[in-house]
């Protein structure tokens, strides 16, 4: 199962969305380039179990 979640680049600031895989476990991390300026950002994703609501940050892949 998959959602969309939206981040901010940690560069540029613009938003984006990226696709979350549900199964993959309630914490991932994984780099993804922004859409917007190409740079890459270190994403971690924490999916609460109960209400499955997704929170993301987003760093300096560096």
């Amino acid at each position: 199962m998959q959602n969309t979640a939206e981040f901010n680049c940690a560069y540029c600031g613009e938003p984006n969305t990226t696709f979350i895989d549900l199964s993959a476990g309630m914490q991932q991390a994984y780099i993804e380039d922004c859409q917007v300026c190409c740079r890459p950002n270190h994403l971690y994703v924490r999916i609460d179990e109960e209400t499955l609501d997704i929170e993301i940050d987003s760093e300096y892949n560096g």
